[in-house]
């Protein structure tokens, strides 16, 4: 088994580009559509890595972030926010939050493999 990697986008054909690339790099794949979504899968599943969107509805990006982050055992997990915006002050905010890092969308299948590879490597 591989490292498990939860996407959270409520975008089904964003989920679906996520869950091809990293399955094909050797990646397990848990998909959430949103951040209540997202959480409640979690307590399910041992998770390695986290790819996020920002703007999604009941929970966004950065409200995920914060949960996730409050339980010290999940201090260092990489996560990743992979979001449409790029403006500086949203980069602050999910720094902020604790995101490791920020892809804008639409992104390259290699760039993404890219980065996921460096912070979680199989």
């Amino acid at each position: 088994m591989g490292k498990l990697v939860m996407t959270v986008d409520d975008s089904s054909t964003v989920r679906q580009v996520l869950e091809m690339t990293l399955t094909e790099a050797g990646y397990d794949v848990v998909e959430a559509v949103d951040g209540r979504d997202a959480l409640e899968k979690w307590a399910e599943n041992p998770i390695d890595m986290l790819i996020t969107d920002l703007n999604m509805p009941n929970l966004d990006g950065i409200g995920l972030i914060k949960e996730i982050r409050q339980n010290k055992e999940h201090r260092f997990l990489p996560i990743i926010m992979l979001t449409s915006e790029t403006q500086p002050e949203m980069k602050e905010a999910g720094k902020r939050a604790g995101a490791s890092g920020w892809i804008v969308k639409p992104f390259k299948p290699e760039q993404l493999l890219a980065v996921v590879r460096m912070v979680c490597p199989i």
